[in-house]
């Protein structure tokens, strides 16, 4: 039998578990090309890292967006100077733009620009109603031995305090 990569579903996509919110991939919408390259990484059960090689862009070229559930990273090169001959050229500098779908409960914590790496940082933030938590099963026969008796005076007793 033979094994499928489901990989590439997950690509795009941060802090989602199910697969039928990558319908797009499917689907073809997922974007073309491999410009930039990039790693999610998952740090903790609550902490994910995108990492973006971005070799040749200065800071101030790049543009790191959210909009609603949608994380944008665009970058726009600087105009180039043409008086240069290359012999070879393979550091691609050309204008991208590269879209993630978050989860509901994925924020972004900020970016960085580290040794020609855009580092995008993202928490997971559960609200409390939608975390999970230990139900503690009673047992009926347990119940009753926890709940105290009420003990009926005689109405002798009653009748003789009043």
């Amino acid at each position: 039998m033979r094994r499928f990569d489901l990989t590439p579903l997950l690509r795009s996509s941060v802090g989602f578990d199910d697969l039928f919110r990558l319908t797009d991939s499917l689907t073809g919408l997922e974007q073309e090309g491999g410009f930039p390259p990039y790693n999610i990484e998952r740090m903790s059960d609550d902490d994910y890292r995108i990492e973006m090689a971005v070799a040749g862009f200065a800071p101030d070229e790049l543009d790191v967006q959210v909009q609603e559930n949608t994380l944008t990273v665009s970058g726009q090169a600087a105009q180039q100077d043409d008086d240069r001959t290359y012999l070879h050229r393979g550091i691609a500098k050309r204008a991208f733009e590269r879209t993630f779908r978050l989860a509901d409960s994925i924020r972004v914590q900020g970016a960085r620009f580290e040794n020609g790496l855009l580092v995008i940082d993202l928490v997971r933030e559960v609200p409390e109603h939608k975390r999970p938590r230990r139900i503690e099963i009673a047992s009926a026969h347990a119940n009753a031995a926890k709940t105290p008796r009420v003990e009926q005076k005689d109405r002798d007793d009653t009748a003789q305090a009043a």
